[in-house]
């Protein structure tokens, strides 16, 4: 397991980590569980990654990428319906 990007997210990343690789092997694999039993973790870890990509001013960046390039459609933007086509 790998640390977090950002070091005050590692140790939330670790809990998430364990907890997803023994609910995975020891409930999934074995049938005994289909629900995710690490999603509180998950949560937790994901706000403190969006706060540092906020400290890191690197949020607004992601949002601008994300507008010009999305991931719905597999990452195929829509032709704009007023422009046009060649």
């Amino acid at each position: 397991m790998s640390a977090s990007f950002a070091p005050e997210c590692t140790e939330l990343k670790k809990s998430y980590d364990n907890c997803f690789n023994e609910w995975y092997s020891e409930k999934f694999l074995k049938g005994k569980s289909v629900q995710n039993e690490c999603e509180e973790t998950w949560i937790a870890y994901q706000q403190c990654v969006e706060k540092a990509l906020e400290k890191q001013g690197i949020k607004p960046m992601l949002e601008d990428a994300r507008k010009d390039a999305p991931f719905e459609k597999g990452g195929v933007l829509e032709q704009n319906k007023d422009s046009k086509k060649d």
